[in-house]
């Protein structure tokens, strides 16, 4: 029972930094992305084969996997990010299909659709993190940091700007903001820090492939944010948590039939998300307006 809450709590923790920085462009910027798994995706593998080939040291292969991330978020949102609402996630769908296809022929780097296999425990000043209790204190310990980060943002003239743009892009342009300049570079911070969550899932199943990274976990990650609560700091968390603790309260009901359980979890996703959206478009975190935070 232990070692089931430990991989529980440390699943949430991985989806709450996800849905963090996809609220940090989501409900800040208002940036609606369906490709965000993609960035999750990369983390994870760039971690992999960097953990597989060079070193399986934290310090090493997050930052490596962050730059990489960081950087083809940039490439990709660079011509992305020139058309807004509905076209840009109509791009981002684009680009969530272009992902998962890289990932599945990729076969040198992703292993194909057979995914990478035999990732070595992360390294900690050299000490293996084998145990469980050790690594949920330590994807713990990465969820702090994200949040830290993401809230003195937001706190900044960055954030500022960001918001600004959020309600009124043609207002933030005529005020003299470089409006491509700050989407881009939210864009870009929230998938570096996308690849936090990919390093720690790498490290922590010793083994990815390419149906962790499909359109399903961005809608999920998408939902965990609209749930919780967009355009605040704790709503992604609370998001991610009744999320990931949903599909485990089902398989606890006997009465249910545990064949089913995967449709009636999309149903209960979809009557909640539709429920929010009537009731309390905010979330459950925010406020029963849109927030505006």
């Amino acid at each position: 029972m232990l070692a089931y809450l430990l991989n529980l709590a440390t699943l949430i923790c991985i989806n709450a930094v996800l849905a963090i920085t996809l609220n940090f462009i989501m409900g800040y910027a208002g940036i609606f992305s369906l490709s965000h798994a993609i960035f999750f995706g990369v983390g994870a593998y760039t971690a992999a084969f960097f953990a597989t080939h060079y070193s399986a040291s934290l310090f090493l292969a997050m930052p490596v996997a962050m730059v990489v991330a960081g950087l083809l978020s940039l490439v990709l949102a660079l011509p992305a990010l020139r058309v807004r609402g509905e076209y840009f996630v109509a791009a981002s769908l684009g680009l969530q299909v272009l992902g998962v296809t890289v990932f599945s022929e990729w076969k040198s780097v992703t292993g194909g659709l057979g995914g990478v296999i035999g990732i070595p425990p992360v390294e900690l000043f050299g000490y293996a993190v084998t145990d469980p209790t050790q690594f949920f204190l330590l994807a713990l310990a990465c969820l702090i940091p994200v949040l830290l980060i993401t809230s003195a943002l937001l706190r900044s003239s960055f954030g500022r700007n960001l918001k600004a743009i959020r309600d009124s892009e043609s207002a933030a342009h005529a005020f003299g903001k470089n409006v491509a300049a700050i989407k881009t570079l939210s864009v870009v911070v929230s998938s570096a820090l996308a690849a936090v969550a990919g390093t720690l899932y790498a490290f922590y199943l010793g083994f990815i492939n390419v149906e962790s990274f499909m359109l399903d976990t961005s809608v999920l990650l998408m939902a965990m944010v609209i749930i919780g609560g967009t355009g605040t700091l704790l709503g992604p968390i609370v998001g991610a948590v009744l999320l990931m603790l949903l599909p485990s309260l089902f398989s606890y009901m006997s009465f249910l039939p545990q064949t089913e359980i995967g449709a009636i979890q999309q149903i209960a996703y979809g009557v909640v998300m539709v429920l929010l959206m009537i009731y309390r478009p905010g979330g459950i975190v925010g406020s029963g307006k849109r927030s505006q935070a």
